[in-house]
């Protein structure tokens, strides 16, 4: 016969579903490394391609194309070493399976802002829908990982965004764009680097969006 189990008290439950979601939140949030990369890169590119319009050193979007390939590069090797690399089984939570499966549509609606540039919409627009899509990504990470500083960030990232749809001279659009992905993942994947060294201890693993 199993013993007779004592019900939780209400304060016991509500410890229990606390530690639940915290669990959660620290199992979706990583050391900020993906956002510091991708923050970087976007700069980098949005930087290099207002200064090749204002000298003319190669095609318009020679560096935005450089800049997918080694996304995909990135993404792949990412991929290929979750596949090899063999890790200790973790019990996946509601949280982390909705918050892959953003990830997912965060990719593709952002392939589909940048195929309708190429087909239906001018390059100003479709830069101002993908700082809207940013925003509402860094959105989702604060919330669901309760780091203020990316809800603060995806706010400042909106408001670039509004603001870019007023915009009709590119060079300007790049700008903008450079100084949103500055606020919007740059700043913050530093400080989401810092705040995990600083927490981390010899026994945690770090863990992956």
């Amino acid at each position: 016969m199993h013993p007779k189990e004592t019900p939780l008290s209400h304060e016991e439950s509500l410890q229990l579903i606390g530690r639940m979601i915290q669990s959660a939140r620290q199992e979706a949030r990583d050391d900020g490394s993906r956002w510091i990369i991708w923050g970087w890169l976007l700069f980098a590119t949005c930087m290099c391609s207002w200064i090749n319009l204002q000298y003319f050193w190669v095609d318009t979007w020679f560096f935005w194309n450089a800049f997918g390939i080694v996304s995909l590069s990135l993404l792949l090797f990412d991929i290929v070493r979750r596949m090899v690399r063999k890790s200790p089984a973790r019990v996946r939570t509601q949280a982390t399976y909705l918050y892959r499966k953003l990830n997912i549509g965060f990719f593709l609606s952002l392939v589909l802002i940048i195929v309708a540039m190429n087909v239906a919409i001018e390059p100003t627009i479709g830069f101002a829908l993908m700082l809207g899509l940013y925003a509402f990504w860094i959105l989702i990470y604060g919330a669901v990982t309760d780091f203020r500083p990316s809800v603060i960030a995806a706010f400042i990232t909106f408001g670039f965004a509004f603001a870019s749809l007023f915009v009709h001279d590119f060079r300007t659009t790049l700008l903008l764009h450079a100084a949103a992905v500055l606020c919007g993942y740059i700043i913050p994947g530093h400080l989401a680097n810092r705040a995990f060294r600083k927490n981390r201890t010899p026994q945690s693993v770090p863990t992956g969006v």
